[in-house]
């Protein structure tokens, strides 16, 4: 190695060792809260845009008791109409259950998810992409009933 490759070598490494005490220099003393989204990550999901929730009044099915809310046992399928683009179909319940979907686009691929209510009390919630027509099966686990609701978020 040639003396100015060394001298290039050691100014690479002096500037690292700058840019490190300058970041820990400008560091907080909190942790931080890890779910927080800030700066760039908001300005990219700005930039991509939150994906709109499927109308619950574009959902047809034969458990319904009302409409936006299924009761039943065992299995129900849900008939969701065209939405004209990518949306998410959101499914809350304070109780587990499991979906089946299709995956979105052109894809030959069946998505089964078995969703648990959250640790926080928050309910069980499953989103699911839907891009046509579908069909999304629901599977109550167990002898009891369960009860979904198709949610805007």
């Amino acid at each position: 190695m040639s003396g100015r490759q060394k001298a290039l070598l050691g100014l690479l490494a002096v500037l690292l060792v700058a840019l490190f005490v300058v970041a820990v220099a400008a560091g907080r003393g909190d942790r931080g809260d890890p779910a927080a989204r800030h700066g760039l990550v908001d300005r990219l999901a700005a930039l991509g845009g939150e994906r709109a929730a499927v109308d619950p009044a574009t959902v047809d099915a034969d458990c319904f008791e009302e409409p936006g809310r299924l009761v039943f046992s065992g299995t129900c399928v849900l008939r969701v109409a065209d939405p004209g683009g990518l949306r998410t179909l959101v499914l809350r319940s304070a109780a587990p259950f499991t979906v089946v979907a299709p995956a979105p686009g052109d894809a030959d691929l069946t998505i089964r998810d078995e969703v648990e209510p959250a640790a926080d009390g928050t309910g069980a919630v499953a989103k699911i992409a839907v891009d046509q027509a579908t069909e999304v099966g629901l599977v109550c686990p167990g002898l009891g009933g369960c009860t979904v609701v198709v949610a805007t978020s």
